[in-house]
C-alpha cells in the first residue's frame, strides 16, 4: 500500500475529527475550567454553591424522576411501532413516515402544542365543558398542580421523542435475518416466543443505541418544561438556565452543566454495560 494510500483513512476523518474538537473538545475544555475556578483561581466552592441551593435536590429528583418514567414507557412503545411498521407488506413506509411526524416538531413548538392542549382555556378544558363534567375551566397548569405539571411534560416528552427510539430499532430489526424466524416458525414458535428469543437478543445493539441516545436527552429537558411547567417544576437543565442568565453566574452554570455530563456518562457506560453485546453473537 502507497503512502498516500495509508493516509486516505486519516484524511476522511479529519473533518469529523476537526468538528468535534472545534465544537466539542473546546468548549467543554472552557466550561470545564469556569466550573472550577472563580476569580482566576481553583476552587470547588461551585459546586457547593450549586448543591447547596434549596431547589437542587428537587431538581435532581424531578429530572431522575422523569427519565426513569418516561424511557421505558418509550421504550414498549417504540417497540410495539417499531415491531408493526417491520411487518407491514404495503404501507410501511407511510406508517414510518406517520410515527415519525414528531421528529419534525422543536421541544418548544412540543411544548407549546400541549399547552394549548392543558392549558385553562385549551382543549381538554373546552372538551370536558361541551360533555358537562365541568362547570368552569380547570387550572391544570397552576403553581399548585405540581403533578399535573409532571404528568403533562412526561405525555408531552414521551409524544415527541418517541419516534427516535422507534426509528432506530426500525433499522435494527431490518438487519435481522429473516431465516431465524423461519426456523423459529418450523418448530412451532409462536409470535411471542419470536419476539422473546429471535427479536430481542439480536436487537441488542439497536436498543442500546436508543436508549443511550435516548436516556441523555431526557437529562437534557428544557423547553417543553419551560412551555408547561415553568419555574414550577425545576429540572437540571432549567436551573442551568437560571444559574447562567437569570442569577449571572456563569461559574456555578459551568459546574451544572458538568453534573448534567457526569450523570449521562454515568447512565452511557451503565447501559454499555448492561446491553453489552458479545462479538461472537453479533449478526
Amino acid at each position: 500500500m502507497t503512502m498516500h494510500g495509508k493516509a486516505l483513512p486519516y484524511l476522511l476523518l479529519m473533518p469529523a475529527t476537526l468538528f468535534l474538537c472545534i465544537f466539542f473538545l473546546y468548549p467543554f475544555v472552557l466550561v470545564a475550567f469556569e466550573a472550577v475556578t472563580r476569580d482566576g483561581a481553583f476552587t470547588l466552592d461551585n459546586f457547593r454553591t450549586m448543591a447547596g441551593s434549596w431547589k437542587f435536590p428537587v431538581t435532581v429528583r424531578n429530572t431522575l424522576l422523569l427519565a426513569a418514567i418516561v424511557v421505558p414507557i418509550q421504550l414498549v412503545m417504540a417497540l410495539l411501532m417499531a415491531s408493526v411498521v417491520s411487518r407491514l407488506e404495503t404501507g410501511r413506509s407511510a406508517a414510518l413516515y406517520i410515527f415519525a411526524i414528531p421528529l419534525g416538531i422543536s421541544d418548544l413548538a412540543a411544548g407549546l402544542i400541549w399547552l394549548a392542549i392543558f392549558d385553562q382555556s385549551g382543549f381538554l378544558n373546552t372538551l370536558l365543558s361541551h360533555l358537562g363534567v365541568v362547570d368552569r375551566p380547570i387550572m391544570f397548569l397552576g403553581y399548585q398542580s405540581k403533578l399535573t405539571i409532571f404528568i403533562a411534560v412526561a405525555l408531552a416528552e414521551i409524544w415527541r421523542a418517541t419516534a427516535i427510539m422507534m426509528v432506530i430499532l426500525v433499522a435494527g430489526m431490518g438487519l435481522i435475518p429473516k431465516e431465524y424466524y423461519e426456523a423459529a416458525e418450523v418448530f412451532g414458535a409462536g409470535p411471542w416466543k419470536r419476539f422473546v428469543r429471535i427479536t430481542l437478543p439480536l436487537l441488542r445493539p439497536s436498543l442500546q443505541t436508543a436508549i443511550i441516545l435516548r436516556v441523555i436527552l431526557a437529562f437534557e429537558v428544557f423547553a417543553v418544561v419551560a412551555a408547561l411547567g415553568g419555574t414550577n417544576l425545576p429540572v437540571l437543565m432549567g436551573e442551568t438556565y437560571n444559574w447562567q442568565f437569570t442569577l449571572q453566574d456563569s461559574n456555578v452554570a459551568a459546574a451544572s452543566a458538568l453534573l448534567i455530563l457526569a450523570i449521562s456518562i454515568g447512565f452511557t457506560l451503565f447501559f454499555l454495560r448492561v446491553l453489552r453485546v458479545p462479538k461472537e453473537a453479533r449478526i
